[in-house]
Parts: C-alpha cells; sequence; structure tokens
C-alpha cells in the first residue's frame, strides 16, 4: 500500500497522465498495491487512471468506521446530522463545474451528468430538508404513539429506533457513480451510522472527485466515510449484526453477496436494488392523435437513450394494444432516428457511449439472445455511426428496437435484460393481457401507464403493484411537471420485489429508518417519559405558581401541567359563536332539530369548545409566547350541551429548538398537551397545539 497524500490531485481525462485512484481509509488517502485495473475514457477508449485496493486493510477500516465515525455521528442529533448534509450539498454544489468535466469520462451527456451529479447532490439537500421537519431534535426516533397494555394505564409500551452501531457498507453501480453514492449517504448519515463506499470500479474515478470535495469539506466527523476504488477484497467477513449493507447491480451479484457465511451467519441487513425488465404501457384510450400518445414516444425515446439505456430503471418492454403497433413503431423510429450518437463534447450529439467497452460486449450477448424471440424493427447492430469519435474505440453501442409478435409464448424479452438502449415491443388484446405482460418481468423497480382514462390507470396500478416498486401513471396534467418514468425520487420509495432485489432505499423516512433498530419499551408512563422526553397520559406531572406561559422555552419542563378554572357553556355562546362564524349546523340550533341527527340535544360547536379552553389556559399578556404554530391530532370525543361546564389540562409535551435566523429571535416549538374536561371530568376534546416560545439565550 502506497503512503497515504493529503488529496488526491485533478484527474487528466487526455489520456497522456493516468493516475492511480486512492481509496480513503481509516482518515488518510491511500493507493492500492499489486496489480491496478485500468480505467478507460469511455468516449476515446485512452486510459486515464488505474485502480488497486491491494494491501487495504478490510478488518481496520471496520473498526475505524465502529470506533471513531459511529460513536462521532451518534452523539449528534437528527436536527445536527440534518445541518451537516445540508452544508455538505451547499459545498459540493458550488463545485459541481469541476465534477462536470470528469464526469465526461463516463461518456455522460450533460443532462446525463446533471442527473447523476446535481440529482445526487439534491437528494442530500431533501433529507436535510426530511431530518428537521419529520425527526426529532434528539439522537433517537420515537416511533408510533403509546400503546396503552394494562387496564390502569399504569404500564405501558412506546417504539424507539436507534441507530445501528455498525458500519453500512455501500455497493454501487457503474452508470450513477454520484447519484448512488449520495442516495445511500444522504438516509445513512442522517440515522447516525457511519459508510463505507464500494463504487463500480469502471466509473469510481468519478466518485472518488467528489468524496474527494466531501472530505476536503471538513464538514464530516471523522470515521463517519470512507472510501474503496476497486476490489472490496474481504470486507463483507468482517461485519456483524450491526452492520448493514445496500447493494445496487445485477441480480446475481445481489445473491452472490447476499448469500455469503458473514452476511447470513450474522444476519447482516442486506437491500439489493437490482436492475429489472421495467416496462411502459399505452392505454387503450392513448391512440395516435392524443396527447398521452405523444407523451408515450416522447418517455420511451427518452428513456432508451438517456444514460445509453444504462438505467435501472429505463424501459426495457414496451407494451401497447395491438392495433397501435404499427403506429407506435412508426412513431419511435421517427423520434429515434433524430437521436444523434457521439462525443458528448460535440454540439448536437442527444447519447454518448456505454460507460465502458465491457458492457459492449454484455449487452451484445443479451441483444443475441433477445433476437431469437423477437424481430428488429429499428437499427442495426453492425452498423453504427458515431460523430466526433472512433467507434471502435470508444464504448458505443447502436438504438435498438425490437418487436414480439408473440410475448406470452417468446419469452426471451421477459427474461433477458440488455442493459444499453435496447427496448421490446410486445402487443395486447386487452388490460388483462397488457398486466399479465407486465407481471411478467417477475419484480421490476418501476412501470407507467400512459392513459387519460383514469378507470384504466387504477385497473392497471391495482393490477400491477404488488410486482413494481413504482408506479407512474401519465396524462397529459402531469406532462409539464413530471419527473418522468425513469427518475427515482428522494421522497418515494426505490427498489422493487423479485428480480429487483426484493428491497428499498430513500422513500423518505422509511430509508432513514433501515439503518435503525426499533426496539419496544415498556414501563410505567413516568419512566418512558423521562426516557423518550415526552410527556405520555398519565406520567407523573409537575407545576409551580407561575403559569407556564410566564417562561422561556428553557425554564419549561416536560410534564409541567397548567389545571384551570372551569366555564359553563350556555345557550348564548352557542348562538352567538353561530352568528360570529357562519356555523349554523342544524344541531346547533334546537333540540329539536338536535335529535334528528345523533345529539341528544342542541349541542356546543366542536371549535367553540377548542376556542372556550383555549381561552381558559392562555396567558394574555406579551411574554414569552410569541405565537400559535399549529394545532395536531384534534378529536372531539364527547359532546358538550348547554349547562355543561368544562374546564382544561394543559401539559408541556415536547420541546424542540429551532435553528435562528441572523436577524430573528431565539425560539422554540413547545408541543402542548391538551385535553378538555367536562362537570364529571370526562373528555370532551383532546389535542396537540404547538406554540413558538423565546428562548432566553
Amino acid at each position: 500500500m502506497i503512503a497515504p497524500t493529503a488529496l488526491p490531485t485533478p484527474l487528466d481525462l487526455s489520456g497522456h497522465a493516468p493516475r492511480a485512484l486512492f481509496s480513503y481509509a481509516g482518515g488518510a488517502w491511500v493507493r492500492g498495491a499489486g496489480t491496478p485495473t485500468p480505467l478507460h475514457h469511455a468516449v476515446t477508449g485512452a486510459v486515464i487512471a488505474h485502480a488497486s485496493t491491494g494491501g487495504l486493510d478490510f478488518a481496520a477500516m471496520v473498526h475505524h468506521a465502529r470506533s471513531v465515525g459511529g460513536p462521532a455521528l451518534r452523539a449528534m442529533t437528527f436536527h445536527q446530522r440534518a445541518r451537516m448534509l445540508k452544508a455538505l450539498a451547499q459545498f459540493l454544489m458550488a463545485r459541481k463545474d469541476a465534477y462536470y468535466a470528469v464526469s465526461a469520462g463516463t461518456g455522460a451527456t450533460t443532462r446525463d451528468s446533471w442527473v447523476d451529479i446535481e440529482g445526487g447532490i439534491g437528494t442530500l439537500f431533501a433529507y436535510a430538508s426530511r431530518g428537521r421537519r419529520e425527526f426529532p431534535d434528539e439522537t433517537f426516533h420515537v416511533d408510533g404513539p403509546t400503546e396503552p397494555l394494562s387496564k390502569g394505564g399504569t404500564f405501558v409500551g412506546r417504539h424507539i429506533c436507534v441507530p445501528l452501531e455498525g458500519v453500512a457498507v455501500h455497493i454501487n453501480a457503474f452508470n450513477f457513480p454520484v447519484w448512488g453514492m449520495l442516495e445511500k449517504l444522504a438516509p445513512t448519515l442522517l440515522a447516525g451510522v457511519p459508510a463505507i463506499v464500494k463504487p463500480a470500479t469502471i466509473t469510481s474515478f468519478l466518485t472518488e472527485a467528489v468524496f474527494a470535495g466531501m472530505i476536503e469539506s471538513g464538514i464530516l466527523p471523522a470515521g463517519s466515510v470512507q472510501l474503496l476504488c476497486g476490489s472490496a477484497g474481504d470486507l463483507l467477513d468482517h461485519l456483524d449484526e450491526q452492520c448493514a449493507v445496500a447493494f445496487t447491480g445485477s441480480a446475481d451479484t445481489g445473491r452472490m453477496l447476499k448469500q455469503m457465511p458473514a452476511i447470513v451467519q450474522n444476519n447482516v441487513r442486506f437491500n439489493v436494488e437490482a436492475d429489472s425488465l421495467n416496462f411502459s404501457m399505452l392505454g387503450p384510450d392513448a391512440a395516435p392523435g392524443t396527447e398521452e400518445f405523444d407523451l408515450f414516444i416522447k418517455e420511451v425515446a427518452n428513456e432508451m437513450t438517456s444514460k445509453a439505456g444504462q438505467k435501472c430503471t429505463a424501459i426495457r418492454r414496451t407494451i401497447v394494444p395491438e392495433t397501435m403497433v404499427d403506429d407506435v413503431r412508426a412513431a419511435l423510429a421517427t423520434r429515434l432516428a433524430g437521436t444523434v450518437i457521439g462525443d458528448p463534447a460535440v454540439k448536437g450529439v442527444r447519447m454518448g457511449p456505454l460507460a465502458g467497452r465491457a458492457q459492449v460486449g454484455e449487452v451484445r450477448k443479451a441483444v443475441e439472445a433477445i433476437t431469437k424471440d423477437a424481430e428488429l424493427v429499428f437499427g442495426a447492430l453492425d452498423a453504427l455511426q458515431v460523430t466526433g469519435a472512433d467507434a471502435a474505440a470508444g464504448a458505443f453501442f447502436p438504438i435498438l428496437l425490437f418487436a414480439s409478435s408473440d410475448p406470452f409464448r417468446r419469452t426471451t424479452p421477459h427474461d433477458v435484460e440488455a442493459f444499453g438502449p435496447v427496448n421490446t415491443l410486445m402487443p395486447y388484446r386487452n388490460l388483462d393481457d397488457a398486466m399479465a405482460l407486465a407481471r411478467r418481468g417477475r419484480g421490476s423497480l418501476v412501470g407507467s401507464v400512459f392513459t387519460n382514462d383514469d378507470a384504466v390507470a387504477r385497473t392497471v396500478a391495482l393490477g400491477t403493484a404488488a410486482h413494481h416498486g413504482r408506479l407512474l401513471l401519465a396524462n397529459r396534467h402531469t406532462a409539464k411537471e413530471s419527473t418522468g418514468h425513469g427518475s427515482p425520487l428522494p421522497n418515494l420509495v426505490h427498489g422493487g420485489p423479485g428480480r429487483a432485489g426484493g428491497g428499498e432505499e430513500m422513500g423518505g423516512a422509511r430509508g432513514v429508518l433501515h439503518y435503525m433498530q426499533r426496539t419496544a419499551l415498556q414501563g410505567s408512563p413516568t419512566t418512558l417519559s423521562h426516557v423518550v422526553r415526552e410527556y405520555m397520559p398519565g406520567a407523573a406531572t409537575t407545576g409551580d405558581a407561575v403559569h407556564p406561559f410566564r417562561k422561556h422555552f428553557e425554564e419549561l419542563a416536560i410534564g409541567e401541567t397548567l389545571i384551570t378554572a372551569s366555564r359553563t357553556i350556555t345557550h348564548e355562546d352557542v348562538d352567538k359563536f353561530s352568528d360570529l362564524s357562519g356555523d349554523h349546523f342544524y344541531a346547533h340550533k334546537s333540540d329539536e332539530l338536535a335529535r334528528q341527527g345523533v345529539f341528544e340535544k342542541k349541542v356546543a360547536h366542536g371549535y367553540f369548545i377548542l376556542s372556550a379552553s383555549a381561552g381558559l389556559f392562555v396567558d394574555p399578556a406579551p411574554g414569552p409566547v410569541l405565537a400559535n404554530y399549529g394545532l395536531e391530532g384534534l378529536r372531539f370525543v364527547k359532546p358538550v350541551y348547554p349547562g355543561d361546564a368544562i374546564h382544561a389540562r394543559l401539559t408541556c409535551k415536547q420541546k424542540t429548538a429551532k435553528e435562528t435566523l441572523p436577524d430573528g429571535i431565539p425560539q422554540g416549538v413547545v408541543a402542548w398537551d391538551v385535553e378538555v374536561k367536562n362537570q364529571d371530568d370526562e373528555p370532551v376534546a383532546v389535542y396537540t397545539i404547538l406554540t413558538l416560545v423565546r428562548r432566553s439565550g
């Protein structure tokens, strides 16, 4: 192993001075020893780098993550981790032009690079925002409500989620060397778990460039991230039950890794996102001339050529009504014929090469298998015109469209994926046939249907959802803002059953919780309230002579309670509220009318009870409470009639400090548990109100 360096030097993409890539292990940049793997420029074929991890101590990397990175991340709250992700995203975005330059070596067009680079950084931004909105300013997450476990309420349960205490190993595919890394890192780091990133060697030179920016930023705690540019060696042999693996790539490789002895014996969490035979369907209503037909043609052509078809979400099977096959074939041929293949640096080029020469051979082998069961209707395997580059030197491949006349009997297009600009048309007679064809992929990441008939959309969605991780229901109404068939989004799950791997990534909070242990706690409400720092009904409370609305954020204690005086509700109250609000619902008008519904007699408005209870507990004078921030979980559990007397119980439930803007007032959000009761001490309304409360600092 070569001595460590401070930071990798910029890569020379000309091929004149290829250098060895660096891994980042144990807090240092190092180059592996042994026989390196040459990495080629996808357009020119020139060797631009070498990669090797020979001599790296993989056990030491796992130990470094577990003993240095893990404790540092777990000491941070979700909000601190979220702010860390935001700062990192801002740092990388400011340097994106340098990453675009390196991305050219992968053969990506500007649009391809935008999806990979800015899409990846955008995922960091998305999780930074979600971490502050959906998770507490705590080192752990409380999952779900209090679970009553006893009749008297002295024994309850609560679920918490805490970070795993091992390391997450991320094994990524070659097609998205930036997005693939960042979409996994965002939820992992937000969860408080360190990661070792293993990109595909063939495009790892781009991953190295972005990773170097991450380390240069100094934003991430020591040990929180490490990088392997080259083989993973025996890394997985050193994982235990506190570790997790997230793999993206071929289904065969995923199965092989998942069956490794250490993974099986230690029940290591293993998430697989595998390439799949995704479908796109043209609805029976979407005839030529409709907006949906045109959108469909555009989307299929785009998915065939974006990233040269090397996307795990690309459309591989195009399912159309048998009466429209000729129209679709002609329309696709016209659109695909206008796609210029070549060096993306040349003006007018719309599709670049595959990621490497090895992929050319693999896609060609798959195409030869598909040829046995489908007819080639567009393109030629051995006649490729390339603009601005040497087709023989680069990793170029032609756009090929096949058509299957009998997709139920000639099944190769359902079984073999050509991971390039290759697609197969399949006819259907009715929706049952169409859905059967969609399911023949045996588990896919994504499917789409283009229809303006909502009944068709419902039928296809419910008929194929069990076989797909995501479904796009596209029509003219979504056209302007839709992100398209092939775009996984951080707030939606990315994954799928069966051939697609059976896993899930991202999906908002779901992706974060994958790296956490959910544990059920049992005990008294008082004990559990103390553990999770959130008041639970039945827990011990405190109080003093000072009204809680007179206290600053720091002075309030969880469980601090105010019990108000009572107020008798009158007929005049109900009538005045009707006039003021304009709510003249019949049950509020008279006893006779109220009995025509579910009430015994004229009833008070629920929102009047809400307002009246606020009048009982609000302290009117200016003070630390700045504003009402919201209301959650409102339930009217028992009617209030004129003559009933109500009182409120206000308890400090939870506190969350807010970031202070440069010219803002330091403040926090206080959640108050409110229970409104009648003269018989029966609850009539329960809810949580949120207030903005000034911090003293």
